[in-house]
């Protein structure tokens, strides 16, 4: 089996997965943590299926940032989440493993779900492979509630809802795989997500949703259940990925 290490990119915590037989097409995926930083180095739903793929798996750390590009003094008085993922670890993965779009997936669940929702729409070029769980795509819905972060990155409920990933889809340029899901019984977030699928639908941008599949939830019982179908999608767009004629 492969095995997690923790390593530091720019004085920031990160998890690393090296499968024992790595893919020889240098896959890589990133996943972007929920609100309380969980971790995938005890989610064997999730390591298993990285070890079968060969997938290399960077996991990098930013609090409660909400995989923004606004600071968040929780993580960092002066990069934000996003830059930090596009400056810093972008360039880790090339220099360790060569792997450069694309041949690089994004993977999230809850707040980094949304969080990959919104690089892929925001950056289609360097993310055309993205799949998020139970994303919290609507997050203005916490700045309303008082959460402390968002308070002093964003002014009001308005400019968060600004900067969501429905707001960043743009109808001529967007990533060529996008795949979500969230369970129906997730009543804070399946509305946003069904909206989300709305407007690509109406807009015509390709995607796959799964809104119907319910278990769990919103939290890692839910994600564990849906590990597979999210890496099996991530491992197949790769694959068309290396495979398009340009």
């Amino acid at each position: 089996m492969g095995n997690w290490a923790p390593i530091t990119i720019r004085g920031h915590a990160c998890d690393v997965f090296e499968p024992s037989v790595a893919s020889p097409h240098g896959y890589v995926v990133i996943y972007l943590h929920g609100v309380h930083v969980g971790r995938l180095v005890d989610k064997p739903a999730f390591t298993d299926r990285f070890e079968q793929h060969g997938l290399r798996v960077i996991a990098p750390c930013t609090q409660r940032s909400w995989w923004t590009d606004r600071i968040c003094q929780e993580f960092d008085g002066e990069v934000t989440a996003e830059r930090h993922v596009l400056d810093h670890v972008l360039p880790y993965v090339q220099r360790r493993w060569g792997s450069q779009p694309p041949r690089l997936a994004l993977l999230g669940t809850s707040m980094g779900g949304q969080g990959a929702l919104r690089f892929a729409f925001k950056y289609p070029d360097t993310f055309p492979t993205v799949a998020a769980l139970a994303p919290a795509i609507d997050y203005q819905l916490r700045w309303e509630e008082g959460h402390e972060p968002l308070r002093q990155m964003y002014r009001n409920a308005e400019a968060v809802r600004q900067d969501t990933a429905t707001l960043h889809v743009h109808p001529l340029y967007w990533p060529r795989n996008t795949w979500f899901a969230c369970d129906p019984t997730d009543t804070t977030w399946h509305e946003s997500a069904e909206r989300l699928r709305m407007k690509l639908a109406a807009l015509g941008v390709p995607h796959q949703c799964d809104l119907e599949t319910s278990g769990g939830g919103h939290g890692f019982d839910y994600y564990n259940r849906m590990a597979d179908r999210a890496i099996e999608f991530l491992v197949g767009s790769l694959e068309q990925e290396r495979t398009r004629v340009l």
